[in-house]
């Protein structure tokens, strides 16, 4: 898979460190995948869930959310938005 954009990872871990170590997990595992739908992905990570059209990845043992449209055929990977816990809950990242 191609992950666009790692800035995103980058700018987050700057204001979270603890989270780059887990982060940069998800993107290398990422970069190595072959993903054609969601089981696929959940073999990889099992607690990534379906939000409409994006996915949301529970990453550092669901300390983090990294939301991303996963679009199979291209092999790409668009990373919407990296959020705290609690962030995520408060919403307002949704398409």
């Amino acid at each position: 898979m191609r992950v666009i954009s790692h800035k995103a990872i980058a700018v987050f871990s700057g204001d979270h460190p603890q989270a780059l170590a887990p982060l940069d997990h998800w993107y290398r595992t990422t970069l190595r995948a072959g993903w054609k739908s969601l089981p696929e992905i959940r073999r990889t990570f099992p607690h990534a869930d379906a939000v409409g059209r994006l996915t949301v990845f529970n990453v550092g043992r669901g300390k983090y959310r990294l939301i991303a449209r996963v679009n199979h055929r291209t092999q790409k990977v668009f990373i919407r938005a990296v959020l705290t816990h609690a962030e995520y809950d408060r919403g307002g990242w949704e398409e």
